[in-house]
């Protein structure tokens, strides 16, 4: 650092508080003194390995204000070995020294020295060093350089790479967003040029013209780079060769130069970032490890950094290809491909808040410091057309089911309900049956059966439209998603939910409604869906009491008000439930509730999303805080700040245990119920590293119970030891699994894929009769017929290679690279095949064999779902990792085995089938005006959002056979039949549109669509026109 220029001041302390190094040497006269600062013991700020007080720290950094660099020496193994292994950091330290130093507010966890094998010395790592001292330098320049000066690159992701996908990421309007920041930044004294007056003057100059292709070079080119400039200024260019050759090669390139995709505004730079490069390629979507990146990427890296000149780079969205290249999980090596790519510029990158556990990824890997963005409002999806036209039929029949039109109106609701499809979700009464021959009861068993389906529908949370940055919601928009939080029990805050302090006031367990409303008991559905509206107006009125005249929220003065409702009959609050049909909720009920209410209101519609980043940008501390549900954790808001995951350590909680098991005795109940008492013998899970976050570690839970296995916490409440739960205990045998874990679950969590492992193999090795333990059935089996030992035998938790992720399944469907389902099917095998062994526990070794064998003996497949954002179609990587079809190709019988889907996203968790859960998605989210109406109004992103959700659809046919035939036919009706839609999709966006009309063809020749030549010829007539128009003929 001195050697190029800085004044260092070097700090020590024996103590395990380092705060104190800050307090009494970064300030002078009570002046931050220093631009930056660099750790280099690797742990937390305050309290070192053992117990840490974070909020402290993170006190301490918010007021030294400056960027805050974590870096780490590598203790727990040698420096040789480190630089050997393909994981990289030993995973005790990054729970200890990267983790646990992120929840402070740490960013660039870069390891600057390492154990020598045989002295036990500590020795630096002079390439490690440099890098580190040159980004260092690099955040501190930010302070100092004048904003006019200042060059920021902005990268946009297009993925799956089209025309009609650039600009890409979870429920964001990016486009406007960018127009948001360059005013912002404008008005801070950046120079930014000439800047467009609309968003889609914007999306024409970056894109040149909408309707173009990435393969036509008429996204606008912002810099043509030679093969020699290239070269010469990419160190690395040549260890790509052996991936793609020799440059400029085939991508991003005329032939002759590298072509960097953009559009310079001023000092300003948005460029679009290019694809992985090997999306509809079959061959190399099976390659177990992913290859390097492509000329064109690096070039595009390259550009930024040495051509433009950035300063810093801010990466739109979530999420890109940078932080998914190849390299070590963590502890990056200077020959690992994001390191490479990011070389020394600060990276700022705005991520959903809803998605931690790819941010901390992007954190660790390419070096981001993160700043969350709110996803958009929720709403209820409501009901529409038959749906609608249903809840009105139920509730005329409430007035009239002792009447003599009572059985008619069953009639008319059976076959009403017949054609929305219904029948595939609720046992109805035949075609040809008449409902008079009912009693009285049995008549209302089936319209509450109708009933309860519709309402679940009906109160599904749907985000509307996209969020901008920069733009928080109104309180108005927020009351759907603070009706959820109020709905959930807090016991750990001392909060009961609503529903549950309604439900004792008439003396009633909101369990019992639930249970009896989801069987399909009409009057408990009737009262469950009163309840719901109750909540809704109770909300809805401490929402207007919180807000002023503009709609804005106003400080609540609890004196006054409380004066207020003595006069006036109690609280708004406590008079919209009397209202509602529950008088006896008493305010004094209600007021911890709604107090906790009123602060969540607070936390939603505050924002810094714009400031953190104008904050990163003038070299500036960004406040850290979690990411996750903003449901379960309010805490999470407001957004706008450096998200990070939690200590891995601490999951599963007991919370989230005794959730874990409410869901398998569920799931068991249920299958039991199915197959005739019998307990299914082996249950495919999948395991997912946000959905773990926001849980606290429930479905790692749910693997243990299933297996009957405790985890037992220490003292400070780490989860490194397990036992078994006696069998009398557990009053059932114990289940056996096969643990598919996703690319980013294994990064974060490598020490529960240990306590896993353990775990079944503990269970394994006991010594119980058979029929009570299919764990040790199946792992004796499988011992005599691939000839290993029972602890090899009962290897089932696996997972991608190190520094791989996904089963490019999704890759392959977006991309309609794939040849028939077996090739998806072998990608599965091949890449997901990497077993996690606790015995030696560094290394993934690919296990094809022992996998092929446990996913053979498997009866059911199983996932969770954990927030309303994100649901089974709204991403691939739900699809990508389903085992269904493989499990069907590799049992002897060739029987398909039942999916489930566990959905804890509201307080009443839920076990679906899988077929019943896309039917759900479909009817709230694609097939719904609600939804595709609040997509359409941003435009061209939300033209692509619709078409998305059709794409994601098809792959769970493919994958698992679970999609009816109505969804396809329905949709088409929606979006092709009726012209003026059509007319709308074209206008907004011509490529999206283009793939929906490919999508639905492909859907057909597949065999997973069966519908009229009419329909088909109208589609491929559309398809030419679209094309014409695309090629500008």
């Amino acid at each position: 650092l001195e050697s190029q220029g800085a004044l260092v001041v070097p700090t020590y302390t024996g103590a395990l508080d380092f705060s104190q190094c800050i307090n009494d040497y970064f300030y002078l006269a009570g002046r931050t003194l220093v631009d930056v600062v660099i750790n280099l013991t690797g742990f937390a700020l305050v309290g070192g390995p053992a117990t840490q007080d974070h909020p402290r720290a993170v006190a301490t950094l918010k007021g030294l204000d400056r960027p805050y660099l974590c870096a780490v020496p590598a203790t727990f193994q040698t420096f040789e070995e480190w630089k050997d292994s393909e994981l990289g950091l030993h995973p005790v330290q990054v729970a200890l020294q990267v983790a646990l130093p992120e929840l402070d507010g740490a960013i660039e966890p870069v390891i600057f020295a390492g154990r020598d094998g045989v002295t036990g010395r500590s020795i630096p790592q002079a390439d490690r060093i440099d890098m580190l001292a040159k980004r260092a330098l690099k955040w501190a320049s930010l302070r100092r350089k004048e904003i006019a000066e200042k060059k920021v690159a902005i990268t946009v992701f297009s993925f799956p790479p089209d025309k009609g996908n650039v600009g890409t990421a979870a429920y964001l309007n990016v486009f406007g967003s960018i127009l948001e920041c360059l005013r912002s930044m404008k008005a801070e004294g950046y120079q930014v040029g000439e800047l467009p007056e609309t968003v889609e003057g914007l999306v024409d100059e970056v894109l040149h013209e909408k309707e173009a292709r990435l393969a036509s070079p008429t996204l606008n080119v912002e810099h043509k780079m030679s093969v020699a400039e290239y070269k010469e200024l990419t160190p690395y260019a040549r260890d790509l060769e052996e991936n793609w050759g020799p440059p400029p090669g085939q991508l991003n390139s005329d032939g002759v130069n590298l072509l960097i995709y953009g559009k310079r505004f001023g000092n300003v730079f948005i460029g679009v970032q290019p694809s992985f490069g090997y999306e509809g390629d079959p061959m190399r979507l099976l390659y177990a490890k992913s290859a390097s990146p492509h000329h064109g990427f690096a070039a595009y890296y390259t550009y930024v950094e040495k051509v433009f000149g950035a300063d810093a780079v801010l990466h739109f969205g979530t999420h890109g290809s940078l932080e998914f290249m190849p390299g070590k999980q963590v502890g990056m090596s200077g020959g690992c491909y994001p390191d490479r790519l990011i070389q020394t510029l600060p990276n700022l990158y705005y991520y959903a808040a809803n998605n931690p556990s790819e941010a901390t990824i992007a954190k660790r890997r390419s070096y981001a410091s993160t700043i969350s963005y709110l996803t958009p409002p929720a709403e209820n999806a409501g009901l529409y057309k038959g749906l609608k036209e249903l809840s009105e039929l139920v509730a005329s029949y409430q007035g009239l089911r002792d009447s003599g039109r009572g059985p008619s109106i069953v009639n008319s609701i059976v076959a009403t309900a017949r054609q929305c499809n219904l029948d595939k979700d609720v046992e109805l009464p035949g075609e040809e049956d008449d409902t008079a021959a009912l009693s009285l009861d049995e008549r209302d068993g089936v319209v509450g059966k109708v009933y309860s389906k519709i309402m679940e529908i009906e109160s599904r949370l749907l985000p509307c439209g996209l969020h901008t940055v920069g733009v928080p919601p109104t309180a108005e928009e927020a009351v759907a998603t603070l009706v959820n939080i109020a709905s959930i029990d807090r016991p750990e805050d001392g909060i009961k939910g609503l529903p549950r302090i309604i439900a004792d006031s008439i003396g009633r367990d909101i369990e019992d409604i639930y249970r009896k409303s989801d069987k399909g008991d009409l009057a408990d559905a009737t009262l469950r869906q009163q309840i719901v509206e109750a909540v809704r107006g109770a909300v809805a009125a401490c929402v207007e009491r919180s807000t002023d005249a503009d709609g804005r929220v106003a400080d609540a003065n609890s004196v006054v008000d409380g004066l207020a409702d003595l006069f006036s009959g109690g609280s708004p609050m406590k008079r919209a439930l009397a209202a509602g049909g529950f008088e006896r909720v008493t305010d004094e009920s209600i007021t911890p509730l709604f107090e906790y209410l009123a602060f969540c209101l607070k936390q939603v519609v505050a924002d810094n999303e714009m400031g953190a980043l104008l904050d990163g940008l003038n070299g500036r501390f960004i406040t850290p805080g979690p990411g996750g549900d903003p449901i379960r954790n309010p805490l999470v808001l407001p957004t706008g700040k450096n998200m990070h995951a939690l200590d891995p350590q601490a999951i599963p909680t007991v919370a989230a245990c005794d959730c874990a098991k409410v869901v398998v005795d569920r799931l068991l109940e249920r299958q039991q119920l199915d197959n005739g008492g019998a307990y299914p013998e082996s249950i495919a899970f999948v395991l997912w590293g946000t959905d773990n976050i926001k849980t606290y570690g429930e479905s790692l839970a749910q693997v243990l119970w299933m297996v009957g296995v405790r985890p037992v916490p220490d003292s400070l409440g780490r989860v490194n030891q397990i036992e078994a739960i006696p069998l009398e205990e557990l009053g059932r045998p114990r289940v056996d699994v096969v643990v598919t874990c996703s690319g980013v679950f294994r990064d974060l969590f490598i020490n529960q894929m240990n306590l896993l492992d353990r775990a079944v193999k503990l269970v394994a090795e006991m010594d119980e009769p058979l029929e009570m333990n299919f764990v040790r059935k199946h792992a004796l089996e499988q011992a005599s017929e691939l000839g290993c030992t029972l602890r090899d035998a009962a290897t089932r938790v696996f997972s991608n290679a190190a520094g791989s992720y996904s089963a490019n399944v999704g890759l392959a469907i977006e991309n309609g690279g794939w040849d028939g389902e077996d090739q998806l099917q072998d990608q599965f095998v091949t890449r997901k095949g990497f077993a996690f062994n606790a015995d030696k526990p560094g290394i993934l070794d690919s296990a094809e064999e022992i996998f092929k064998s446990s996913l053979k003996r498997v009866d059911v497949t199983f996932q969770n779902l954990d927030s309303s954002e994100i649901s089974l179609t709204d991403v691939s990587h739900y699809f990508d990792s389903d085992p269904t079809k493989v499990v069907a190709g590799l049992r002897t019988d060739g029987k398909k085995p039942t999916s489930f889907v566990a959905d804890t996203t509201t307080a009443n968790a839920q076990v679906r089938t899988l077929s019943e859960t896309v039917r759900l998605d479909a009817r709230t989210k694609l097939l719904n005006p609600k939804f595709y109406e609040g997509m359409l109004n941003s435009g061209y992103e939300g033209t692509r959002e619709i078409t998305k959700r059709l794409r994601n659809t098809m792959g769970w046919s493919a994958t698992a056979g679970a999609v009816d035939n109505f969804v396809y036919e329905d949709a088409n009706d929606t979006f092709i039949k009726d012209e003026e839609m059509q007319a709308r999709l074209l206008e907004t966006n011509p490529n999206a549109f283009r793939d929906m009309v490919t999508t639905f063809l492909e859907a057909n020749g597949r065999g997973y669509w069966d519908t009229s030549e009419e329909n088909l010829d109208r589609l491929r007539q559309l398809y030419a026109e679209v094309d014409d128009k695309i090629e500008g003929i």
